[in-house]
Parts: C-alpha cells; structure tokens; sequence
C-alpha cells in the first residue's frame, strides 16, 4: 500500500499558529511576570524557541527558555533502554514559583507529556505547568489535555502526524502519513 502525505500547516500557517498561542499565553498568564517555557527535546524545544522569540516581539521582553529530555522518564524505558539515546535537559534557570508553559510539537497518547512532568518535578516545585502544543491528534491513555493548541487533528491510530524542521531547527511543515 502507498503512503500518501498530506500537508497540514505549510510554513506559515505554522508560524499564525505559534503567534496565536504567544497570545494565548501572554493573555491568560497575564503578561511574563515568572513566566518560562520548557520544551520538550527535540521537536517542542525548537517550538518553545520560537514562541519564545514571539513574545520577546510582542512583550519587548525576553522569557527564559529550556529544554527537557524525558527518555529516563518514559514508562516504556525498560522495553527500550538500551536502544534509546539520552538527550541534554538544558533549564539554567529556578522553576521555584515559576508558571512553566511546557511545550510539544504533537500530542497524542499523554504519555510523553506525563514522563514530561515527572522530569519537571525533579528541577523543582513549579507554581503552575501549562501545555502548549502545535498540534493535538487524539487518541489520549492519560487524563492530560493541552491548555493552548495550534490545531487539533482527528486521525486514526494508523495514522501518523510528523513536524518537520529545517536545518535551522524551525518548524516548515506539518504533514498527515496515512
């Protein structure tokens, strides 16, 4: 059988979706007063860069910005383990008190976003986390939804939904392999 791509967001498309949530997120947080965004490795820490970089427009602020690897995390490590790299949590900065906006470039199951937490903890007692996310295709095993979405995308368990970035690590597309 022949796999077929389907583009969701072209370039621009993506990047009115990242605007979009930088305000969502300014609005609803209030402003950047103990705001962070962690992203998780390697696809949500390109986009919390980018939202990141949008706000600093919109706010004339910058917001800190960090990454979270959660292969130790994961609750299939043992099936895995030897197989899977680890990757670098790159927070330089306290979650103590801090509204961290956790972001992912697509959530399905929960489990990535739940291991995500998990990682978060062990940095520190954070006063709230949030979920942000390009783009939200169903399917969840876990009671975890996202408070800001680009798009939502009802797929089938056999389909695929992949973000795909350039050399500079920015997001130019976002295609549905069915």
């Amino acid at each position: 059988m022949m796999e077929t791509l389907t583009v969701l967001l072209d370039e621009s498309g993506i990047k009115r979706a990242l605007t979009r949530i930088s305000h969502e997120i300014l609005e609803r947080n209030k402003g950047v007063k103990d705001l962070v965004l962690i992203g998780i490795r390697s696809g949500g820490a390109f986009l919390a860069e980018e939202i990141g970089k949008t706000i600093a427009i919109i706010e004339g602020v910058t917001v800190p910005v960090g990454a979270v690897d959660i292969t130790l995390y994961r609750d299939d490590i043992k099936s895995h383990a030897a197989h899977l790299p680890v990757g670098k949590t790159d927070i330089a900065f306290s979650l103590e008190g801090k509204r961290v906006v956790l972001v992912d470039d697509v959530l399905f199951t929960g489990r990535t976003i739940r291991a995500a937490m998990d990682a978060l903890m062990d940095h520190g007692r954070a006063q709230s986390i949030q979920l942000a996310v390009l783009i939200d295709r169903g399917h969840r095993e876990l009671p975890i939804r996202a408070d800001f979405v680009g798009r939502n995308v009802p797929t089938s368990l056999k389909e695929n939904v992949a973000v795909i970035f350039n050399e500079k690590e920015q997001p130019v597309e976002v295609v549905l392999e069915k």
